[in-house]
Formats: structure tokens, C-alpha cells, sequence
């Protein structure tokens, strides 16, 4: 939370019951026009919400009302927050006056072995992946300076303009990047010039495809073996891995191509005033 929401506010909910913490719930949180949000922080596809899994089914629903309830207290306007796949027990949040919506994901989980990668993956990602390798070289020491360069002018050719600042972008991997918790992968021509990047953060239970960008020259599809060399080494570092999201079919196609298996997430959100993501810009 430190390193996604510097310059920024953030809090957390405890649930405590027993004397002990049964749950937790970190969120980012701001003002505009004197107004307060809480939403998620950049590059945070789902919040941090845990619950102690040593507690019963109803404990554990007892744990996310009390939660729901503490979230509600903050008297938000806009209030909105993503569970991780596997967290199921939303209506404890719609009891609180929460909407609910399903969102999905692509995900590999368990992640499969590095030899069953090509009976998973479809035949043209199979070509491809062999049509880039010739092509590029893979280098998995790109630096974080060079990846944000690259970043910032993608998405600035695509749409005007960069969600993601420079330095945010710089902090986030080389934060990750120190601590042996990402992988920061690039494709190089000939002349040695960064054709395409990717970065994933992981933990020991599961990567998350945060960034990637591309120069317009690349060839089509230059993801491919970056994504196959990532899946690869990621093999024995962490449980599973999430493509995370994407509602475009063009996208969704992609990830499924891989052999990754479409998911649903589930979001909760609450404004106190009509569209008030677009009023208030966040």
C-alpha cells in the first residue's frame, strides 16, 4: 500500500472479536470538492481484504459484516472495492447497503508446469510464439527507467496520454524488483533497441501481469513469449497466475489462448450521489 498510494491516503479495517483479528480491509481514501472516496489504488486490480482462515463459515461471514459496516461508517460519497477470486461471501456488504457486480479475470491457478504450457496453449499461439523467438531476444534484466520510457510513450500514442506517471511507474517496479517479488522481462531487435516489455508482481500465492507496452514497429502478438518465458520462470515462485481482467473480447481471447481459464471476481460499490465516479473524476 506504502509504494501504490505514495502521496496518497490509506487506511485499514480491523475486525476483532476474541482478542484477536478475525479481518482486515486496506483502502485508499481522498478528498474532492470536499468530498470523500474510497477507492482502489492504482495498479491494485482487487483490495487486500483478508480474513483469518482458521474461523468457521459463520465467523467468517460475522468478520466481513463487521467490515462491511466499518467501511460504510467512513460516509464516502463514491465507495468502491474488488475481492479476489475465491472471496464469494459479498452479500455480507449488500446487507450494508452495498450494490454488487461480477467482473472477470483470466487466470491460471494452479500454475501449470513449464513442459505442459505447449498441450494448453492453442496452435496459433504456438506459431507465433516461434515466428517472435526468431525475431527478438528475450531479456529479463530490463531496468525500470527504460520500461517507464517505453510505457509512457505506448500509451501516449494509443490514447493522449499515460494513466501511470513515470515515476510511479519507476517506484512501483523497482520497489518489486528489490524486493525478488516481480519480473521485469523485454523483447530486443537486432540492434538491441526494447521492442516490448512486461512486468509482473508476485507473491508466493499467486503473479499479477500489471504492465506491458510495446513500440508500434513490434511485430503482432510480440506479448506472446514474453508471457510464455514469464509463465515459465515463474514455475515453483508462486501458485498461480492472473492475466488480470480485460472485458475487451480481443483481450479476453488472448489470455484464453494460453490455456487461462476466464473467472469472476466480485466488486462492491456505493455512491451517495448520481454518477458521482464522473463528478468527482476518479
Amino acid at each position: 500500500m506504502e509504494t501504490v498510494c505514495a502521496g496518497k491516503h490509506w487506511d485499514v479495517l480491523l475486525s476483532k472479536g476474541h482478542g484477536k483479528v478475525g479481518g482486515a480491509l486496506p483502502f485508499l481514501y481522498g478528498k474532492k470538492f470536499g468530498l470523500k472516496y474510497i477507492l482502489l489504488p492504482q495498479l491494485t486490480p482487487w483490495g487486500g481484504l483478508w480474513i483469518d482462515p482458521t474461523l468457521d463459515a459463520n465467523s467468517q461471514h460475522w468478520v466481513l459484516e463487521a467490515l462491511a459496516e466499518g467501511l460504510r461508517r467512513q460516509k464516502a460519497v463514491l465507495c468502491m472495492q474488488r475481492f479476489a477470486p475465491g472471496v464469494e461471501d459479498w452479500k455480507a456488504f449488500e446487507k450494508k447497503g452495498f450494490n454488487h457486480t461480477t467482473r472477470f479475470t483470466y487466470r491460471f491457478d494452479p500454475l501449470p508446469k513449464p513442459e505442459e504450457l505447449p498441450q494448453l496453449a492453442d496452435r496459433g499461439r504456438k506459431r507465433q510464439l516461434e515466428a517472435v523467438r526468431q525475431a527478438y531476444t528475450i531479456d529479463r534484466q530490463v531496468g525500470a527507467d527504460e520500461f517507464a520510457a517505453l510505457h509512457t510513450s505506448y500509451w501516449e500514442r494509443r490514447s493522449g496520454h499515460d494513466l501511470l506517471s513515470r515515476d510511479f511507474i519507476k517506484r512501483v517496479c523497482s520497489t518489486a524488483l528489490g524486493r525478488g517479488q516481480a519480473l521485469l522481462y523485454g523483447l530486443r531487435d537486432a540492434e538491441g533497441t526494447l521492442t516490448a516489455a512486461r512486468f509482473v508482481a508476485y507473491d508466493s500465492h499467486c503473479a499479477y501481469a500489471l504492465m506491458s507496452a510495446m513500440r508500434p514497429e513490434a511485430l503482432r502478438n510480440s506479448m506472446t513469449a514474453l508471457v510464455w518465458a514469464m509463465l515459465t520462470d515463474l514455475y515453483g515462485k508462486t501458485e498461480a497466475f492472473d492475466f488480470e481482467g480485460g472485458t475487451d473480447p480481443g483481450v479476453g481471447h488472448f489470455y484464453s489462448s494460453f490455456g487461462a481459464k476466464k473467472t469472476e471476481l466480485h466488486c462492491i460499490y456505493h455512491s451517495r450521489i448520481p454518477f458521482g465516479e464522473k463528478i468527482l473524476h476518479v
